[in-house]
């Protein structure tokens, strides 16, 4: 039986797969726990896990640095141990991921119509391959092509400092740095709570009257971030779409930036539950032209695959699949 879990700062989802004799995996049973309702993983497991049921293989992608195999979550106060993990599941296979590696992993075995390519001008070329993902946190990974497969690599790139590219961003910084005193990173803005973030900084700089319908900061049962994106969007307020416009500028500029870190002539995928939300802003040609606005290595850029993910599940489908390759 093969146990595999995406572990987030907001949700957590387990999977139990079977294998069957042709290889084939059958999902036996599946569910998605909020993680805040719970002090530590463990809880979550005894919520998940039937009676008497023999896990023979467990991978889990965890968002938050996986170091000898053990992770102090990011947003969560849950220490995940691989070791306490194999007793108490009685396994020797257990494997702790990087969320973003779980997820690069994942877009490796998407089907195409799970994939939305940004870049009309992509040629199909072997190489490295970048993964960004902008949710409750912003993750990047690379997976390393060796010549033969794609190896995962994990990094922390998303709480890399925040370039500023424009006279607008430069005053953003500025802004931003009044509120994180010590490091303003990529993470402060391309997250969910970076739409907050965008919006007040527009209605200090007076780019246009606020906005009714957002609620204030720290309004109970309203999710702020998500009522200033689908206003943006959906073009109804002015103040709103342009924190939309800007979010997509500079995830665009960081997607380009890992691409050049990694050399990622393979391409890039974009994951993360935020992305198909905007995933109208994203097609509409601001993202791809940030992204290429490189200098010099715009021709290098302007020809890399850059496929948005729609499918939720891809971080868990490449942890089904770690012990299954």
């Amino acid at each position: 039986m093969i146990l595999a879990g995406d572990i987030g700062g907001t949700k957590t989802t387990l999977s139990l797969q079977q294998k069957q004799a042709d290889g084939s995996l059958t999902c036996l049973l599946e569910q998605t726990f909020a993680s805040q309702d719970y002090p530590q993983f463990d809880a979550v497991l005894a919520a998940f896990l039937p009676k008497d049921i023999a896990v023979t293989s467990a991978c889990f992608g965890i968002a938050g640095p996986v170091v000898n195999q053990r992770c102090q979550t990011t947003n969560l106060p849950w220490l995940v141990d691989g070791e306490h993990l194999k007793q108490q599941l009685k396994t020797e296979q257990v494997k702790l991921l990087n969320d973003l590696e779980a997820m690069a992993l994942g877009m490796l075995v998407l089907p195409e119509q799970d994939l939305v390519e940004l870049n009309p001008n992509a040629q199909t070329q072997t190489g490295n391959i970048a993964v960004i993902a902008a949710g409750t946190g912003l993750g990047e990974a690379i997976l390393y092509w060796d010549g033969k497969q794609h190896l995962p690599m994990a990094t922390e790139g998303g709480h890399s400092d925040f370039a500023p590219l424009t006279s607008q961003q430069d005053l953003l910084l500025g802004y931003l740095r009044q509120r994180f005193t010590e490091h303003v990173s990529y993470e402060r803005i391309l997250a969910g709570v970076g739409f907050s973030h965008l919006y007040d900084f527009l209605v200090e700089y007076g780019f246009a009257p606020a906005c009714l319908a957002v609620p204030e900061i720290g309004s109970p049962d309203i999710d702020r971030n998500a009522v200033i994106s689908r206003l943006g969007i959906n073009g109804e307020d002015a103040l709103c779409a342009e924190a939309v416009r800007l979010f997509v500028e500079i995830y665009g500029a960081e997607a380009g930036n890992l691409a050049l870190k990694s050399l990622a002539v393979g391409g890039v995928f974009i994951g993360g539950g935020i992305g198909p939300k905007i995933r109208t802003a994203l097609e509409n040609g601001a993202f791809m032209q940030a992204f290429t606005s490189k200098g010099r290595f715009a021709p290098l850029l302007s020809t890399v695959s850059v496929k948005l993910a729609t499918n939720p599940r891809t971080p868990l489908l490449g942890a089904i699949n770690y012990f299954n390759g």
